[in-house]
């Protein structure tokens, strides 16, 4: 693969192991507001985008879904510190590409607070030049308007520039970019359920991720 000049980066399942943290927060405000529980995969399935569409599969009315989306959010932050871990070797890569002088961003359905926590839990403040954050653009993941704001932040043409995720919301979004795109398969997403997407390459751990960038 072409070396890439930027590299973007998905937050939780790709950079944060925080699924079971998020896991947690689903279960938390379903029980708050009364909401029979669904099975994970359900939940599993909307991880990518942002927690507005997500809670409009269980609720119509706005003023419901900014609720429960409120109960989410408290419960995440009281939690987090406790049940965030790095990936194996993720955040040693992402210092090694900062080192090569590779331009640097995350691109993320997490609120912006949300997501400086989780970069602090696993050791990555500062490591970033750019990031985009949930509400940042006026369209979120799959659609590639984050994507292209990353880039556009960074001042690197898309064909220089590779996303990785763990989600075929990312590799859509990095599609609609027009960036090569990396699904990792540390996350809750195995090849199958990412292959139809159609990324560019896939990566089973942080080794070869590290081949795949170097």
């Amino acid at each position: 693969m072409p070396r890439a000049d930027a590299v973007l980066f998905d937050l939780d399942g790709t950079l944060l192991d925080s699924i079971a943290l998020i896991l947690a927060s689903y279960r938390h405000t379903f029980d708050a507001h009364g909401i029979a529980q669904p099975g994970d995969a359900a939940i599993v399935e909307g991880l990518g985008t942002p927690l507005e569409a997500c809670f409009a599969k269980w609720a119509d009315d706005p003023r419901a879904i900014a609720a429960m989306v409120a109960t989410y959010v408290e419960h995440n932050h009281a939690h987090h510190d406790a049940m965030v871990r790095p990936y194996h070797g993720v955040s040693e890569l992402v210092r090694a590409l900062r080192d090569d002088a590779r331009k640097l961003a995350v691109v993320t359905s997490k609120r912006r607070e949300g997501t400086l926590r989780g970069l602090r839990a696993i050791g990555l403040e500062g490591c970033f030049d750019a990031l985009v954050c949930a509400g940042e653009t006026a369209r979120a993941k799959p659609h590639g308007d984050p994507v292209l704001r990353a880039l556009e932040l960074l001042g690197v043409a898309p064909e220089r520039a590779i996303f990785v995720g763990d989600s075929t919301h990312d590799v859509h979004a990095g599609h609609a970019a027009g960036v090569r795109t990396a699904a990792v398969l540390w996350g809750p997403f195995d090849r199958a359920a990412l292959e139809p997407s159609r990324p560019t390459a896939f990566a089973r751990d942080a080794l070869e991720l590290r081949a795949l960038l170097f």
